[in-house]
C-alpha cells in the first residue's frame, strides 16, 4: 500500500493498480492476493474459512438484534454502536461451549455478557441518570421503579433541554429462525426544574417470543418551543444500557 502524494488524487483501477480513499488520505496498491476459490478449497486455509463462518454467525446476528432494537435508540446509538455490538457479539460467540472452532455460534455463547452495553457510547446511562432504581422482574413482567428525585440533583441535563423522558425496552430475537420482537413502555415528557415523582414502567412478557431476551432503560432529553418537544442535539446526551438478559 502506497499513499499518494501528487496534488492530482486517483479513485478507481489503473491496470494492476487499484486507487482508493480512507480517511486517513489517497492510496494505491497493487492487484493481488490469493483467489477466493483458494480460500474455499485449499486445506491450508482452513483456519480462514473457520474465521469467515464464525464472522458471518457474528455478523448476521448482530444487524438482527440491532435491527430489532432500532425502533427505541433512533435518539440514542451512537454512529460505531455496530463496530462496538460486532466486538460484543464476538466475545458472546467465542464463549460457546459447545461447537468446535469454525461453527460456533452466538446462540449457545454466554448471552449475559450483553448487560451494561452502552447503546450511546458517547453518555452512559448510569453518568446521566444517577436516580436509583428497582427491577421489577417476574415469570410475565419487567419493569423498572424509580423514587422520585430533582433532575438537578440527579440528571445530567444537557444545556438547553426543558424536558426528559424515562423509558424500558424488551426485546426478544430468534437467532436460528429471525424472528424478533420488541416492546416498550415510557414516561411523559417531564419537566426538568421540578421533581420526577415517582416512576413505574412496566412491559408484559408473553408479548415477546422464547428466545434471547435483552432489557433496557434509557433516558431522552428535549426542549419545548411553542407546545412541540425538540431533540436536544441530535441525540448526543441521550442514554441508554441493556440491564437484564434472559436465555429460555
Amino acid at each position: 500500500m502506497a499513499k499518494q502524494t501528487s496534488i492530482i488524487t486517483l479513485n478507481g483501477k489503473v491496470g494492476a493498480l487499484s486507487f482508493y480513499k480512507t480517511k486517513d488520505g489517497y492510496f494505491a496498491r497493487e492487484k493481488g492476493g490469493v483467489s477466493r476459490s483458494r480460500i474455499m478449497s485449499d486445506p491450508r486455509f482452513a483456519r480462514t474459512r473457520e474465521n469467515i463462518r464464525e464472522f458471518t454467525e457474528n455478523t448476521r446476528t448482530t444487524k438482527l438484534f440491532l435491527d430489532t432494537i432500532r425502533p427505541a435508540t433512533l435518539k440514542i446509538a451512537d454512529p460505531k454502536i455496530y463496530q462496538r455490538m460486532v466486538t460484543l457479539m464476538m466475545r458472546i460467540l467465542k464463549s460457546d461451549p459447545v461447537n468446535s472452532r469454525g461453527d460456533r455460534k452466538v446462540s449457545e455463547g454466554d448471552w449475559n455478557m450483553l448487560q451494561g452495553f452502552e447503546l450511546n457510547g458517547r453518555a452512559g446511562l448510569s453518568s446521566t441518570l444517577r436516580a436509583e432504581y428497582a427491577q421489577v422482574n417476574t415469570a410475565t413482567e419487567w419493569g423498572v421503579s424509580i423514587p422520585s428525585f430533582l433532575p438537578a440533583d440527579f440528571l445530567i441535563v444537557p444545556e438547553g433541554s426543558t424536558h426528559f423522558r424515562i423509558f424500558i425496552a424488551g426485546v426478544s430475537v430468534n437467532i436460528a429462525t429471525g424472528e424478533r420482537s420488541l416492546e416498550m413502555s415510557s414516561t411523559e415528557e417531564l419537566p426538568v426544574n421540578s421533581a420526577s415523582g415517582q416512576i413505574d414502567l412496566s412491559i408484559q412478557k408473553d408479548v415477546l417470543g422464547e428466545q434471547h431476551k435483552a432489557y433496557f432503560m434509557g433516558v431522552e432529553f428535549a426542549q419545548l418551543v411553542n407546545g412541540q418537544h425538540y431533540n436536544i442535539n441530535n441525540g448526543i446526551h441521550n442514554a441508554a444500557a441493556i440491564i437484564m438478559t434472559e436465555n429460555t
